[in-house]
């Protein structure tokens, strides 16, 4: 899959040269730098993979067990290879990482991508696409609530390994550590996350080590790595291999994250960290795990820290618990950067977001967010009670995810670079056909948990939709109740409306210039009065992650230059937090019709409250949805950072 080079970050990402760098030492120290924080973020659910996948595969408890045979290792072993370098390697690493959003990827970045470059070719297909992203999005809140259950479920139960009586403890210990993990967050991730990538170094290299350990006791086991076992198995015992492929999906769980981070470490500091390390290491601990079961199939109750050695099982389990850890932590931070997304690109409401690091865009607190995760974590831990369990549940979340994403990297592939449509029709259907054959495997385990990340994702899907909607209904409502806003001006400076101007600096937010404020409108016309200086401040969220400074804001006189109002639009990526004290002090004041007095400025916020009128916008039970959500929007004054003590909030009602 060829395109155009643009030179964007998805490309060098923030390992390009920068001014004070000079020849290749200082270049490879930041390279490698980069793969280490990349190692530390990006990798953890997918690097601890090993400990649940073959083990899960199998189960005897298993609705649809494998038996353990010669054969069926071979093949298991190798499937599970194979779908790592398929939907890992080929799928994310080599093609959808080249889709990038200014430097961003993810599923949010290919909505985006998808509602630019489709609108040129139709709306209903665009709008269906985007309407999957959307899903592919909600489904990665389910993937956020099982990933820190199943992962430090499946490392605490190495505890029964190592001691058979502390059995009863993984659960209330899987607990205790969950809850600590998200009463930290708060507190964010700069300090812990220095130590992140070489915890996850040591993890990879000791995985690594086991699994050749194992493989030099069964050599045999590398004939795993040729297609014709895992194709053999597929084919030659497709009932069996059809429902192992539910457990197998759990070995490429974590794919998305390589993808969603791709902006903080760049393209190519990814793809070295998993080429490199990552991928050997993995491949390395399912061989040895393989070689462990041919020597003895009773090994398959633990394989992974049955691999370890007596002597280090101990510091393995807490080795694999700091990883889960790590790995819970991505993913946790993930469900923050999609809900911060989500909601400044219309489909859900503000909510307060605290930055938790001066240096690191990314780190950010979602507080909403994460105890609702908390709760629903810890729900799962007490309902399923061990990983094997929840294993069901989860290969549901990743495949839907992994499936929408290669559908929409390829419609981008054609829209955006023009890919030639028999290169893209031949890649889709291969990859899409392996995609949906793993969807269908998960499908057979619905009753046993599979329904989990389907409910939470059509749950999320129907509020992000709900809100969608609802905020289109009030927008068109509040456009009627404004009226337009040249109209206004023209009014104010024929006297027809008589108003008593008083000295400073009044500050009004609103969604555009085509209407009035309604905080504007009843301070004219309720107050009579209007200040010196007025500013009506439109804040948009462009489908960029950031705009350059130069392009922030753009300033127009309204088609008068002498009376003191401008219309001031201020443009934001959706990775940005608008800050708009801040923002106002950039501009010029021979732009502003004199200097604006920002240290004693007025803040203006119309608020609205909702009610359900019998007007047909939406069925009664979407409106109940989309007022009771508009519940948890966060303060306003709050968001925009605007200072409590000079915020004036003046409120109507809208009927929905």
């Amino acid at each position: 899959m060829t395109h155009p080079r643009n030179g964007t970050a998805a490309d060098d990402g923030p390992e390009s040269q920068g001014p004070g760098e000079h020849g290749p030492s200082a270049r490879d120290t930041v390279r490698l730098a980069l793969v280490i924080g990349a190692l530390g973020v990006v990798f953890g659910d997918i690097g601890t993979s090993p400990i649940y996948t073959l083990q899960t595969v199998f189960d005897p408890g298993d609705p649809h067990p494998v038996p353990v045979t010669t054969d069926n290792v071979y093949g298991v072993v190798s499937l599970v290879f194979w779908s790592v370098m398929t939907i890992v390697t080929v799928t994310y690493v080599l093609l959808a990482m080249r889709a990038d959003n200014d430097g961003e990827g993810g599923i949010m970045a290919l909505i985006t991508l998808v509602q630019r470059w489709g609108s040129q070719r139709g709306r209903r297909v665009t709008g269906v696409l985007a309407a999957l992203g959307v899903f592919g999005a909600s489904l990665f809140f389910g993937d956020s609530m099982i990933t820190p259950a199943i992962s430090v479920l499946s490392a605490v139960e190495g505890l029964k390994v190592v001691q058979p009586s502390l059995e009863s403890a993984v659960v209330p210990i899987t607990a205790v550590i969950i809850v600590v993990l998200f009463l930290v967050q708060r507190r964010g991730t700069a300090a812990v996350g220095r130590v992140f990538g070489p915890v996850m170094v040591t993890w990879f290299v000791v995985i690594g080590a086991c699994g050749v350990d194992g493989i030099i006791d069964h050599p045999a086991i590398l004939r795993a790595l040729s297609p014709t076992y895992a194709l053999g198995f597929l084919f030659g015992h497709f009932g069996t291999a059809f429902f192992a492929l539910a457990a197998v999906v759990l070995s490429v769980t974590g794919a998305e994250a390589l993808y969603a981070d791709m902006g903080h470490f760049g393209r190519r500091a990814i793809t070295r960290g998993w080429m490199f390390l990552v991928f050997p290491a993995c491949v390395l601990s399912y061989l040895g795990q393989g070689a462990l079961i041919l020597a003895d199939h009773r090994n398959i109750s633990s394989p992974f820290f049955l691999l370890v050695p007596h002597w280090g099982r101990w510091p393995m389990v807490l080795l694999a618990t700091a990883a889960t850890v790590i790995a819970s932590q991505a993913v946790i931070t993930g469900a923050y950067s999609v809900t911060s997304q989500a909601a400044k690109l219309g489909y859900l409401p503000r909510l307060r977001i605290a930055h938790t690091s001066e240096s690191t865009i990314g780190q950010i607190y979602v507080p909403w967010i994460n105890w609702l995760l908390m709760v629903s974590v810890l729900t799962l831990v007490f309902a399923f009670r061990s990983s094997t369990a929840l294993a069901f549940a989860f290969g549901m979340a990743v495949t839907g995810t992994i499936t929408i994403t290669t559908l929409l990297f390829f419609y981008v592939a054609r829209a955006k670079w023009g890919t030639p449509k028999w290169l893209v029709a031949v890649g889709a259907s291969v990859l899409l056909f392996v995609d949906l054959l793993f969807v269908a495997a998960n499908l057979t385990k619905l009753v046993h948990g599979a329904w989990l990340p389907l409910l939470i994702g059509l749950t999320v899907f129907t509020v992000m939709t709900t809100w969608q909607r609802g905020r289109a209904i009030v927008t068109a409502a509040r456009v009627r109740d404004e009226g337009p806003l040249p109209e206004f001006i023209d009014r104010l400076r024929s006297g027809e409306t008589s108003t008593l101007r008083v000295p400073g600096t009044a500050v009004f937010l609103n969604r555009g210039k085509q209407t009035t404020p309604l905080a504007m409108r009843a301070n004219v016309e309720h107050n009579h009065v209007r200040h010196d200086q007025v500013v009506l401040l439109a804040i948009e969220t462009e489908p960029v992650p950031r705009v350059p400074a130069d392009q922030r804001l753009v300033v127009d006189d309204l088609g008068y230059t002498d009376d003191g109002i401008i219309h001031v639009t201020a443009r934001f990526g959706y990775m940005e937090t608008p800050d708009v004290p801040s923002t106002l002090a950039m501009l010029d004041p021979a732009r502003t019709e004199g200097p604006l007095r920002l240290d004693r400025a007025s803040y203006f916020l119309s608020t609205i409250e909702l009610r359900r009128g019998k007007a047909p916008t939406m069925a009664p039970w979407r409106k109940r949805l989309f007022i009771a959500t508009s519940y948890i929007t966060a303060d306003a004054a709050e968001y925009f950072g605007l200072p409590r003590d000079r915020t004036v909030i003046m409120g109507s009602q809208i009927d929905v």
